[in-house]
């Protein structure tokens, strides 16, 4: 199973400066991916142009949106800065993609909640012909330069059964956002089954994410964590923040157990913006 770590991009008080620090870090560590969450409406770095600047200072490591909320751009905008960091970073990104569930994301775009998973559908069908040189409109000229990669690979987020669909059609695999190593394997094994009914050849990647933080900042930690899920009630922030991994011991638990559960890859996600917890994870995983 491989290992990667997540960008401190939603971290507030995180700079620019540090975030270029983070992923020359990330790459030297060893670390198989630098992944991003987002959310329009939280005050955090927009996940794409946050990558394009870590494809400037790195040369190996991959990037993954994890996951970017897609219906609240139009399929012609995300097919064009998709495909620049995709080729500004020698085709090392994966777009991890879902309809997200922040209606404020949707207010501040003027877009329709509501109707995200109809949207979502033709978008993911729109991002491939946009690749393609394909016009998504009859009175303009194609608007994407062509990806590095084409199609960029694409992971689709999301726990129903629209969900399993979209991986068979648009996707290369499924990510799981905070999802236990059993209930990662429960939904894995349905999205496998899938998969091979469809005639898809091959197996779909399965991706992980878990929070983590090391050292002594278990505050700064559970602060930055109820803060950005803070839309979801009180509760469910606690959960969450009650739930990362914040020792070696369980750092190294979670990667046995998800890798026992047949994840591919599992993304530790920060939640302290010092690049030194970079080294503290390196230390702890590899060494």
């Amino acid at each position: 199973m491989d290992v990667g770590i997540g960008l401190p991009n939603t971290i507030v008080g995180t700079t620019g400066s540090q975030l270029l620090d983070w992923s020359r870090r990330a790459e030297g560590a060893g670390f198989s991916s630098l992944a991003s969450i987002g959310a329009l409406s939280y005050p955090g770095y927009e996940e794409l142009t946050a990558f394009a600047g870590a494809a400037a200072v790195t040369e190996r490591i991959r990037f993954l949106t994890n996951v970017l909320i897609a219906p609240v751009r139009s399929a012609a905008e995300l097919a064009k800065q998709a495909a620049t960091v995709d080729q500004i970073s020698d085709g090392r990104l994966t777009l991890g993609l879902g309809p997200g569930w922040r209606t404020s994301d949707y207010r501040l775009t003027g877009r329709d909640h509501s109707t995200r998973g109809a949207a979502f559908d033709q978008q993911l069908a729109d991002l491939k012909r946009a690749w393609a040189g394909e016009s998504l409109d009859a009175e303009a000229r194609p608007s994407s330069p062509a990806p590095v990669q084409n199609p960029i690979p694409i992971l689709i987020g999301g726990t129903t059964e629209a969900t399993v669909r979209r991986v068979v059609e648009h996707g290369i695999g499924w990510t799981a956002g905070g999802m236990p190593p059993d209930a990662v394997a429960e939904f894995a094994t349905n999205v496998r089954e899938a998969w091979t009914a469809a005639g898809r050849e091959g197996s779909p990647k399965i991706v992980a994410l878990v929070y983590f933080s090391v050292g002594d900042v278990e505050q700064r930690s559970r602060d930055y964590l109820l803060d950005y899920y803070q839309p979801m009630g009180a509760e469910m922030a606690g959960m969450i923040a009650d739930s990362t991994l914040r020792s070696a011991e369980a750092i190294k638990g979670a990667v046995a157990a998800y890798e026992e559960a047949g994840v591919d890859e599992l993304i530790l996600d920060p939640t302290v913006g010092d690049p030194d917890q970079v080294d503290g994870l390196a230390e702890v995983v590899f060494g």
